[in-house]
């Protein structure tokens, strides 16, 4: 999947709430196909247990924790800030 598309997942996925902090560093994450399990380690290392990730090491579920935990604006859709 291209960057731009992933980070616009990810923007999505924080803009509808479909993001559940459930633990220690633990989400879960609603996404188009399924709810997915997105652990931070102490290093900072994200992964998720969606298929994409597992197979590509990255995805837009695990984008959207790292956007979440850093506090990172994104621009809307129609490309105005937050």
């Amino acid at each position: 999947m291209p960057l731009d598309r992933m980070i616009e997942k990810a923007r999505r996925l924080l803009e509808k709430g479909r993001i559940e902090h459930v633990g220690d560093g633990v989400y879960n994450v609603v996404g188009d196909h399924g709810t997915y399990v997105v652990a931070r380690g102490f290093d900072g290392t994200v992964s998720c247990s969606c298929p994409g990730f597992i197979k590509k090491r990255r995805c837009s579920h695990s984008l959207a924790v790292i956007f979440l935990t850093r506090g990172v604006t994104l621009p809307t859709s129609k490309g105005r800030s937050k």
